[in-house]
């Protein structure tokens, strides 16, 4: 009965108007499980390791018509056995995304409410979608069709904690007060080029105890480029201004080359440099840059030991790898070794400089497509530590410092029904 009803609706909707409409309902249920013996963190000696399963569950309403665009996103976000099989209510559900674009002409669009932001390869602005809870923003952003080639975004976001009558301190649960940014692209055949703005804002409390916002700038662009077998990325990012009435001077830059050796086989080779801070640096100043809404899983090694939550105000980073990726029909395989090493000097607690080298880790991830909704992938990851990473992350580099995981995605389209404009006589 319930379907009938559904399927009334949605003709009423779609029957009585003369404009072209598209609406597609989908889901995600994507299970993963992890075998955690030092990821994030090296061990301690003779510690214990952990194993649980995690969940997105995920349901996904998107319509549009010549007007307006709209995206909802439902999800529940649990660790198996976080609830009583006898619970009455589930705190894990969330409205990932909830946002409307009004399409004002051809070229322009402005697109409000809650959403994923992503940019170029997700460095600073990403999904952070390995997270099975992801990032999305409260935000509007200005979308404008340079040309056929070339287009820009100009958001804005300002959060509060709540709807109170008497101004108070933001909590930062967000990550930021406020933010507004710029970011330009444009594309010919071969090449790419990114620009991006950001002027991040932290509310804090001053020494007079008055609320203050400081802003921050990270200013970059991102050039790639992509002709036969060869394709080749790089970016370079400063960052300026101010943070909590700290002075703000960081860097970023990066640079990545892959080459089809074959129809299925690909080489690559990359290198990141984040700028850190001594740690006999007393000053107050922010030397270490900070990607800010990236999809740092995706950098620096899968283990997460660098800008996932931690590793923020420290001494930075140097990050050389290789990528050794094949994939025939429905197979995939990928191995992607790393050599850390620090950008700033460290030094353990009895004041002795530590080499800058950190470890190396390698990682490995198989993937076999089941159906064109069903992807199964199995990874391993390996980190060989050394004293100076001791030193950063504490823990035991003679232990076995290991991460093991095995991830189910589904993601079955329920229903879709697209309806072409009436011509009006």
């Amino acid at each position: 009965m319930k379907n009938y009803i559904f399927s009334a609706i949605l003709f009423v909707l779609f029957a009585t108007t003369t404009m072209a409409q598209e609406f597609d309902l989908s889901a995600e249920i994507r299970p993963r499980f992890e075998n955690n013996h030092g990821q994030g963190t090296l061990m301690t000696t003779d510690g214990d390791g952990s194993s649980f399963v995690s969940q997105r569950s995920r349901l996904n309403f998107k319509y549009k018509n010549d007007k307006v665009k709209l995206g909802i996103i439902f999800q529940n976000i649990r660790v198996w056995g976080d609830v009583s099989t006898l619970a009455t209510d589930d705190k894990a559900a969330a409205l990932h995304e909830a946002w409307a674009e009004v399409i004002l002409s051809k070229k322009f669009s402005i697109k409000a409410g809650r959403q994923e932001i992503i940019y170029d390869d997700h460095r600073i602005f990403g999904s952070v979608a390995w997270a099975q809870q992801a990032r999305s923003h409260d935000a509007l952003i200005a979308k404008f069709k340079v040309s056929e080639k070339s287009k820009l975004d100009v958001g804005f976001a300002m959060n509060a904690d709540n709807q109170g009558r008497v101004g108070t301190l933001y909590s930062n649960v967000a990550g930021y007060k406020a933010f507004q940014y710029a970011w330009f692209h444009t594309q010919s055949t071969a090449f790419g080029a990114s620009f991006l703005f950001l002027n991040n804002g932290i509310q804090f409390l001053d020494t007079s105890g008055d609320r203050k916002v400081d802003y921050s700038q990270t200013i970059g662009t991102r050039l790639t480029y992509k002709k036969g077998k060869l394709a080749a990325d790089v970016s370079a990012y400063v960052q300026t201004g101010k943070v909590k009435a700290n002075d703000v001077s960081a860097s970023d830059f990066a640079v990545n080359l892959k080459y089809k050796a074959a129809p299925t086989f690909t080489l690559g080779l990359g290198m990141e440099y984040l700028s850190g801070k001594d740690m006999d640096d007393t000053s107050s100043d922010v030397k270490s840059f900070t990607p800010f809404y990236g999809t740092n899983h995706k950098f620096n090694g899968w283990m997460d030991y660098f800008y996932v939550g931690n590793h923020g105000g420290s001494v930075g980073l140097l990050d050389l790898n290789a990528t050794l990726a094949y994939k025939k029909d429905k197979f995939s395989l990928k191995a992607i070794p790393h050599i850390f090493s620090s950008a700033a000097d460290i030094y353990n607690t009895s004041g002795t400089k530590m080499e800058s080298n950190l470890g190396t880790e390698f990682d490995f991830v198989l993937g076999y497509k089941i159906s064109k909704e069903v992807n199964l992938n199995i990874g391993h990851s390996m980190l060989f530590a050394t004293e100076s990473m001791e030193v950063l992350k504490g823990g035991d580099k003679d232990e076995t410092n290991s991460w093991s995981w095995v991830m189910l995605t589904v993601t079955p389209k329920l229903f879709s029904f697209k309806k072409e404009a009436k011509k009006v006589d």
